[in-house]
Order: C-alpha cells, then structure tokens, then sequence
C-alpha cells in the first residue's frame, strides 16, 4: 500500500518546491481528472468500436472491399487536417477562457472558429470529390477496388463537410470541460451510421443493397446526425458556450490571430502527420490486397486503443488549459501526471488483452487463413506498441493544452512523417520483412514519440507559455 501511495499520491507526482497554493486531495485530483476523461475515453472507445463493427459488416464482402474501404482512410483524413488544426484553436483558447470565466471571447472564438470552418471545409471537400480516383490511386489503390473505393470516398466526402462543422463544435465544448457532449453526439452519430450500414449494405426490407457504396452512405446520414446533435447543445440559453444569429458573425482579427497562431502550427503537424500516415499506407497497399487488408483489421485494432489514449488526452489538454488559465501551473502539471498514470495502467491491461485474444479478434474480421495467421502475429506486436502509445498521446495531450503546438508539430514532423515511412521501406522491401517490417517501424515511431515527448513534459517549460 505504502508502495502504491508512492507512486500515485499528489505529493510523489508534484514536489512542494513546485506548489504555488494548496494542492487538492489525491482523491480529488483523481475523481476529477476521471469525471473528465471517461466521456471523452468512451466516446473514444465506442466510436472506435462502432468503427470496428462498420468494417466486419464490410469484411463480409470480402478483402477487396477491406482494401476499397481502406484505403480512403488517409486521403479522408488529410482533407480533414485543416480543419483538425483549426480545432486545436478553438480547445486551446476556449479552455483557458474557461479558466478564466470569460464566456464571451470563449464564444467570440467558436464563431470564428466555425467561419473558418465553412470555408476551408467547402474547398477540401469539393477538391476531393473531383480528384477521387487521383487520390486514391496516389494513396496505393489498385485496379481491382479502385472504382469501388471512388464511390466510397465520394460519398464520404459529402458527410465530412456536416462532419467538420460539428467538430469544430464539439472541440469548443471539449475546451469548455463539456466532454459528455461530445460524446452522445457522437456516440448517437455512429450508431445511425451502424443502423444504415445493416440496412444498406445488406438490403435490408424495403431498402437497397447497396453493399460498400450502402456502407459510405450511411456513413453520410451518421455524419449529419451528429452534426445537428452538436448544433443542438450551443443553443441552450443555460450553457456556457451559446451560439446566436444576433451575434456579430464576421471574423474577428485578434481572435483570428490568436488562433492561427496556434492553429498554423498544429496545421503544420496535420498535414505532416497525414502525409507521412499517408506515405505509410501507399507503402503497405503495394505489398498486396491481403497484407493491406490484414494491415487495415489490425489498425482497427489499434485505433481502439488509441482512442483510449486519446479520451484521457483530450481531457487533459482541458485540465492543463483551464489550470494555466486559473494561474495555476502546479495544477496543469499534476494533472498531466495523474493522466499518464492512469494510462500506464490501462496501456498494460489493453496490451495483455489483445495478446490472450488476438486469434478471436482477427475471427471477427475475416475467415481468410492467410488473413488470420498474419493478423495474429500483427497483433502481438500491436500489444508493445500500446505501452508507448498511450503515453505518449496523454503526454502531448498537456503540450498541447498549454499552447506548445511547436514542439508538438516538430516531434510529429520528424517521427511520422519522416521515421515511420523511411524505415518501413528499409524494413518492408530493403530487409524483406513484408508486414511485420511495416509495423516495427511503428514500434520505433511511438517509442520516439514515448521518450521526447516525456522530456519535454518533465522540463515544464510549456507551463510559462501565453495564450
């Protein structure tokens, strides 16, 4: 017990010489990081199961509508960038609003927010619609789905403009601590989406069967679901972030060179962390149809846990946000502590799961032996990966909170864009390792990540950043 006290009690995880007030009980540091983290962890989690339950409806297909699936995965994911960055604005600054009871410029900075949204968000997605099949065959497509995975993506195209609108929402409550509404937002979203896809896909009653074209329009209604869902919770009169007609809906200049000084740099870390999982993917499709198909179940997998990492990291970039904004570093500093280790905890578990039942998991995807088999051994590899995972992404989850995108952007430049392809290649096809070489580079891309990221968190040079 003494020794359990050692490692989770506030006073091991914050010397005195760092107090700058009373500290909370370790109870309640922890009861409030967890009240804050589980919406934004099940959200997480269920979206990503619900993800995982939308491909075994599609691996009933077969592998090649695996493959048509995805590999519109990383060009979706690029064209999102954009907006994704504009979002890490609007969490920072609504956070530290927040901390500092100002509703107003919380406000100010969601509709600015939002503005930036529409536009940037009309021109990716109309660019993506015309350019599918050149994206998608510069991503690694080849001429057994590619027409497949056009309709696909165009559909999903269609979606994401809601889609991004609702997020650009969502990041704001998440600033303001509402991580709850984020969550049933997309939680209903996704299920609509579950719903359609065994309506569509299969041709259910009087609907058509559509199969993965029925799989991307359902995907469509989901998005838009969630998007009203989200407009919903910024009309109440009673909450903290409210958007009005009769407020001024014109772009604000400070506001607007507040966030892209923070959202300039972050876009810098989307884009370049889409290319290079760009660049990674294109590397793994031209290994074949089943290696990209096994290779897409097992990041399925990891996408699950992922988003427990990225649940508690969401909540503490709130937390450190907030704290900062309240003048309390001590704070910012010992919730980014609790959050790595209740993390750690988690990341062992998760690790150990997906060891004991990775034959079962691969079962529910596919029936393909060949699938099977070199799934299974992906998936052992998968459960080192998650130790550094999860705590790297809580870790960066404080940076990011406190407003230090430009180391953020930096590590994610030189590991993702740079590391992880590079070496996938020597390994892949210079060492002839085919997948499994594929996915040692993601141990060493975490693992950098892991190691550089808790260096900088531990010198706590980002608690003295303004925003």
């Amino acid at each position: 017990m003494n020794l359990l006290a050692r490692i989770f009690s506030v006073e091991a995880l914050l010397p005195k010489q760092h107090y700058n007030d009373n500290l909370p009980s370790t109870r309640t540091v922890y009861q409030t990081t967890l009240k804050m983290a589980w919406p934004s962890a099940m959200e997480a989690v269920l979206i990503s199961l619900i993800g995982a339950v939308d491909m075994i409806m599609v691996s009933s297909l077969g592998s090649e509508a695996i493959a048509a699936v995805g590999i519109t995965t990383q060009p979706k994911f690029l064209l999102m960038a954009f907006v994704f960055a504009i979002n890490t604005g609007v969490t920072v600054i609504v956070s530290r609003r927040k901390g500092a009871n100002d509703a107003a410029s919380a406000n100010l900075a969601l509709r600015n927010g939002l503005i930036l949204t529409v536009i940037i968000a009309s021109i990716a997605c109309v660019i993506s619609y015309i350019f599918a099949e050149p994206f998608l065959m510069f991503a690694g497509a080849n001429a057994s789905y590619i027409d497949t995975a056009v309709i696909y993506f165009r559909i999903i195209v269609i979606g994401a403009f809601f889609a991004l609108l609702g997020s650009t929402i969502t990041a704001a409550q998440r600033g303001a601590g509402n991580t709850r509404i984020s969550m049933t937002t997309n939680l209903a979203a996704n299920l609509v989406n579950i719903v359609f896809n065994y309506l569509l896909i299969f041709g259910i009653g009087i609907f058509p069967q559509w199969g993965v074209m029925g799989a991307a329009v359902a995907t469509a209604i989901g998005n838009f679901v969630g998007f009203l869902m989200a407009v919903h919770s910024v009309v109440k009169r009673s909450s903290f972030l409210k958007l009005k007609l009769r407020e001024r809906w014109t772009l604000d200049r400070p506001t607007v060179e507040t966030l892209w000084t923070i959202s300039s740099t972050a876009l810098v870390e989307q884009v370049f962390i889409r290319i290079g999982f760009l660049l990674y993917a294109k590397a793994v499709a031209n290994l074949g149809t089943i290696e990209f198909a096994t290779h897409y179940i097992a990041m399925q997998v990891m996408s699950i846990t992922f988003s427990v990492g990225d649940g508690l990291s969401i909540a503490n970039t709130a937390l450190v946000g907030q704290s900062l904004g309240a003048k309390r570093p001590d704070l910012a500093i010992l919730y980014g502590r609790v959050s790595q280790r209740v993390g750690l905890i988690i990341s062992i578990v998760l690790g150990l799961l997906i060891v004991l039942s990775r034959r079962l998991i691969m079962g529910l995807f596919s029936t393909d032996p060949q699938v099977l088999a070199l799934g299974g051994d992906i998936l052992i590899i998968l459960s080192f990966i998650v130790i550094f995972q999860i705590s790297q992404v809580i870790t960066v989850g404080s940076l990011r909170g406190a407003g230090d995108v430009k180391f953020v952007a930096m590590l994610s430049l030189v590991s993702v864009t740079f590391v992880r392809p590079i070496l996938t290649y020597l390994l892949a096809y210079g060492l002839g390792l085919g997948l499994y070489g594929a996915w040692f580079s993601v141990v060493f891309d975490q693992g950098i990540r892991f190691v550089v990221s808790r260096t900088r968190f531990q010198q706590a040079k980002w608690t003295h950043i303004v925003v």
